[in-house]
């Protein structure tokens, strides 16, 4: 046992649970185990400019690799309730991320001191566990559970609050004998697996919808598995995105009201059963329930009892891990197939794949300004197969996933439940932060890319590069598209004539000059306003982040209305004359392949 004091306990419980990185601002009430941290050199530091971004970078840091867990740190008051956006944001995709926030001293917590906040009480609904730690002894207890609570079940965010006072105390503490908690997940059990196989070999037409779960589980090998030795073709969820790459042939495409394709809404409607592994039946996702389960039976698989029958009540439930559903499926199956006990599902899967050739959409635009499709059909061919996209919320998101191509897990990093504004560029740096060497792509739409536009700096000062695509048409485009059913375009503008802007008729009205921004930050930008740039403009990028090592910004000029296919249900997304359903389609995938 040795004396020391609580945060510095604290520190040495976060290097054994495995934290090396932490994103936060420093302040009074935070300063003791900002000292701590100090003290000990073994945890990087990355300095934001806004406490949500800290907690956004936490976030991409968690999402980028199995396994990691982000920390934000910020001090009290408003620190903690600036990170209440990436908790929810974190909670509701299921991201483990640990926030520590300093407080008053305890004697001061019902005395309106300055900055003085219950944020466990306010932070208590988005998180799985949110404490103010009211004695010394038990904070490295609180660290514990809190890695505890995050890693078993459905994973999620823990807040923990330490007041100023317990910081600086002294305990006594013996790291050497420390050992992290064992963690929970439920399994499935050989009957439920071969209950689930009976009746999935009773369906004539079965898909399997992958879900992020899986994802977070690390089981996308075992997915891919399991699909091709049934044969069974797989719909991935836009968190499940990459689970199995859009060029296997056993890929159906997502289905939806926007972040879908073509052929996977038509593949989904008709199926007639349906195996749901680590979803969420989130409603832009199935549309109406009523439509989307008419016909089909369904078995959901999740790591949380209580998301079972959530949505819909299926014909079977298992709570049970997604990896150990999914590893035993495959030994069940693979004995199955040995007996000659599964059906043969190559007819279904063909007729899958003949959708997939022939139901895409039309990118190929060349006018000035530029057609949001045709940056997304560059982008496909300018950036390799291991390439991660970051992105967040708005038509840049939704044209994104109905255009780009995910082979990898983990290349697909998206906020789905929450969707706030602004978390695109801190995400983007927080796996930047957790991976050096992956190509990182950032997708933001002009007001996405404004929000926490500060945090660029944050990239230029601690090296963190990237290329961040923005889709510029000067519009909350997303928020206009919809406010046609109200037959109006009301405060959705972004548009006015900047003093400061170049002369130049194609960027008349488009308001804030990005690229300026971009470099007052420490950044380097480039701004492409017609198609035969396209080519160069990558190139001359991605020279760019190598030679300088910070982010760099590449801003398309883009016409300032399109309609993005969407709709109000799976048979009725309205494709605004952009789709393609013969040679060309299939033309454009052969040569994909």
């Amino acid at each position: 046992m040795a004396k020391m004091r609580a945060v510095d306990a604290a520190v040495l419980v976060l290097e054994k649970e495995g934290v090396d990185c932490a994103f936060g601002v420093p302040g009074a009430a935070i300063n003791p185990f900002y000292s701590a941290m100090k003290k000990r050199g073994s945890i990087r530091h990355i300095l934001a400019r806004h406490v949500e971004g800290a907690s956004h970078m936490a976030e991409g840091y968690t999402r980028a690799k199995a396994g990691n867990i982000g920390l934000c740190i910020g001090t009290s008051g408003p620190a903690g309730t600036d990170m209440i956006t990436g908790l929810y944001s974190a909670q509701a995709d299921s991201i483990p991320i640990l926030c520590v926030t300093g407080q008053a001293p305890r004697a001061k917590l019902q005395k309106e001191d300055f900055q003085a906040v219950d944020i466990a009480a306010i932070a208590g609904p988005v998180t799985k566990w949110a404490v103010t730690v009211m004695e010394p002894y038990l904070v490295p207890m609180a660290f514990q559970k809190a890695f505890h609570l995050m890693r078993s079940g459905r994973p999620g965010p823990v807040l923990i609050d330490l007041p100023v006072d317990v910081q600086v105390a002294e305990i006594e503490f013996d790291i050497e004998t420390y050992t992290p908690l064992p963690v929970y997940k439920p399994a499935a059990s050989r009957a439920q697996i071969e209950k689930a196989l009976t009746m999935l070999n009773e369906a004539e037409r079965p898909l399997i919808v992958a879900g992020g779960g899986i994802i977070n589980a690390d089981a996308c090998a075992e997915l891919v598995e399991f699909a091709e030795i049934t044969g069974i073709p797989v719909i991935p969820t836009l968190m499940g995105w990459g689970a199995i790459p859009d060029d296997h042939d056993l890929m159906a495409g997502m289905c939806g009201l926007q972040t879908s394709h073509r052929y996977g809404n038509a593949n989904m409607l008709a199926s007639d059963f349906v195996l749901g592994i680590g979803n969420r039946w989130a409603n832009r996702h199935t549309g109406s329930v009523d439509k989307y389960t008419a016909g089909k039976k369904f078995i959901h698989v999740d790591i949380e009892g209580t998301q079972i029958g959530r949505v819909f009540a299926p014909d079977y439930g298992i709570v049970s891990d997604a990896f150990a559903a999914l590893d035993l499926f495959v030994k069940v199956a693979i004995e199955w197939k040995t007996a000659g006990k599964l059906r043969d599902r190559s007819a279904w899967a063909a007729e899958c794949l003949a959708r997939k050739h022939s139901m895409l959409r039309e990118t190929h635009y060349d006018q000035v300004p530029l057609k949001p499709q045709r940056v997304y059909q560059e982008m496909n061919e300018a950036f390799g197969r291991d390439t991660c996209y970051v992105t967040t919320i708005g038509l840049s998101q939704i044209a994104g996933a109905q255009h780009l191509r995910v082979y990898n897990p983990r290349n697909w990093i998206n906020c789905g439940q929450a969707g706030p504004l602004g978390w695109t560029l801190p995400a983007a740096l927080g796996v930047r932060a957790a991976d050096p060497d992956r190509e990182i792509v950032a997708l933001s739409g002009d007001y996405d890319f404004q929000f926490l536009i500060e945090e660029l700096a944050v990239g230029a000062q601690h090296k963190l590069p990237y290329l961040h695509v923005v889709v510029n048409n000067s519009y909350l485009g997303l928020i206009r598209q919809a406010q046609r059913g109200f037959e109006m375009d009301f405060e959705v503008s972004l548009a006015f004539e900047n003093i400061n802007m170049e002369h130049d008729e194609n960027l008349a009205g488009y308001g804030v000059d990005h690229v300026a921004v971009a470099e007052g930050l420490g950044c380097k930008a480039i701004r492409v306003k017609s198609p035969n740039e396209f080519k160069q403009a990558f190139a001359d990028a991605k020279a760019l982040m190598q030679e300088h090592q910070v982010p760099v910004v590449l801003e398309f000029i883009l016409e300032r209305v399109t309609n993005i296919p969407m709709g109000t249900e799976l048979d009725n997304v309205n494709e605004f004359g952009g789709a393609l359903d013969a040679a060309p389609a299939a033309k454009e995938m052969a040569a994909a392949k």
